[in-house]
């Protein structure tokens, strides 16, 4: 929601809130379903290599596998659901500190996110990419 701060800014407010609070059962639904869903190893690494073209959609800069994508750094992270695997390669790819090799072949640390409209884009696509493996 974005609200310009001119105006009648408090019904603004008011109205997003109550635009999210209808949306947020279909949300929960939504969780419950990811929570069901169980992936195999193969799916997880599919799903982390496609949410690691994400933050780096040339692979050759990217330096680092997949998997790494899926350490649990959380014990509530813990398990094979789509929801415990998008919630640990979400933490992975926006807090960063995850080994790689730069494109010169140095070993370095992914940095964190710090950018909201990139923090927002990622998390969005993340969540369609969710959304498509529940599709499935």
């Amino acid at each position: 929601m974005c609200v310009a701060h001119r105006g009648n800014v408090v019904d603004e407010v008011v109205t997003g809130a109550l635009e999210i609070a209808e949306r947020f059962e279909s949300l929960a639904r939504q969780v419950e379903h990811m929570e069901q869903r169980q992936l195999f190893k193969d799916e997880q690494i599919r799903f982390a290599q496609r949410a690691l073209a994400l933050r780096f959609p040339v692979a050759e800069t990217c330096g680092m596998q997949p998997s790494a994508l899926l350490t649990c750094r959380r014990p509530e992270d813990v398990g094979d659901s789509l929801w415990a695997t998008l919630n640990r390669v979400q933490e992975s790819l926006l807090r960063g500190g995850l080994s790689r090799r730069s494109p010169n072949g140095r070993l370095t640390r992914t940095r964190r996110i710090t950018s909201i409209r990139e923090d927002v884009r990622l998390n969005s696509q993340l969540w369609d990419l969710a959304m498509e493996v529940l599709a499935a």
